[in-house]
């Protein structure tokens, strides 16, 4: 226990050579210096957290396990500094002894309470990542390693939108848009008679080769418009007949697929005699066909 006219950290009797001076402060201070070199040179060695927390640790060198009085000064050295404030952690022995003995231990304890009131910057609050304000800063921990690649602005995800998929375009219609981008016929056939006479002009094989494959893909392309359109029209036509025949009071009849693909073939047979190329389109059926056939057939090292 820590007895009544002594300073905190110096427990046990006075020492020798320490005269009573009364009211005089030459002999306070000698008080104070000689407790403070009475403490064991151990304690030194450890961190006043330690001391605080109430684990100090393995014993100090120089002091001696045998005998009451050793232990009995160490525990009530160790009580001592147990009951010290935390604020005083940055503090010497010898300041701590000086501070009580002039400004009494309730007016210390109060001095330490609101020093510790103003330092904001603790531990627990750089840990919170919760924050009172939403436009105030998130305070982080400085422990934590920042990624190499952050997000620092939040960016909106775009989202792709495809119009031959989406709800929103609506539903194909081949006749309509037949009719909205019909200006793009006139473009194609411009750009069909440029090329034909830059392909006139030109001289190197190069630019020769390049400029008869874009007049060969517009051409298939307009053919294969022709075609399409031709489909719609005899689409048409069959849709307007089944109209009449249910307006006749007769039961609609739907063609199957096949159906119709033969008569897209009769149509085709007579446009190509109207032409005068159904020889030679159908020289060139015979020879694709041979040749299929000749597939099927054994070889002569078999």
């Amino acid at each position: 226990m820590v007895r009544v006219g002594q300073s905190v950290g110096a427990p046990g009797p006075r020492p020798r050579g320490i005269r009573d001076g009364g009211d005089d402060g030459d002999g306070e201070d000698q008080e104070l210096e000689t407790a403070a070199c009475r403490l064991p040179k151990g304690l030194a060695d450890l961190s006043f957290e330690e001391l605080l927390e109430g684990a100090p640790g393995p014993r100090p060198r120089g002091i001696r396990d045998g005998g009451d009085d050793g232990d009995g000064e160490y525990q009530e050295l160790e009580t001592a500094a147990c009951r010290l404030p935390k604020g005083l952690a940055d503090l010497s022995f010898e300041e701590l002894l000086e501070l009580q003995s002039q400004v009494g231990t309730k007016t210390q304890k109060a001095l330490v309470a609101r020093n510790s009131t103003k330092n904001p910057g603790s531990r627990g609050s750089a840990l919170n990542p919760c924050v009172a304000d939403k436009h105030k800063p998130l305070e982080m921990s400085a422990k934590v390693r920042v990624p190499f690649l952050r997000q620092v602005v939040p960016i909106s995800k775009k989202v792709a939108r495809d119009p031959r998929f989406d709800d929103l375009s609506g539903e194909y219609n081949p006749e309509v848009f037949d009719k909205t981008y019909e200006f793009l016929n006139d473009i194609r056939a411009r750009e069909k008679e440029l090329v034909k006479k830059q392909l006139k002009k030109h001289q190197s094989e190069e630019q020769r080769g390049k400029l008869q494959q874009l007049l060969q893909r517009l051409e298939q392309q307009e053919a294969a418009q022709r075609k399409r359109k031709h489909q719609q029209e005899l689409h048409l036509a069959l849709k307007q007949e089944q109209r009449a025949r249910a307006q006749q009071g007769h039961r609609p009849y739907f063609l199957k697929k096949s159906e119709q693909r033969q008569l897209a073939l009769a149509e085709k047979f007579k446009e190509l005699k109207r032409s005068k190329k159904l020889e030679s389109f159908l020289s060139r059926k015979r020879r694709r066909n041979a040749g299929k056939d000749r597939r099927h057939l054994p070889s002569s090292k078999e």
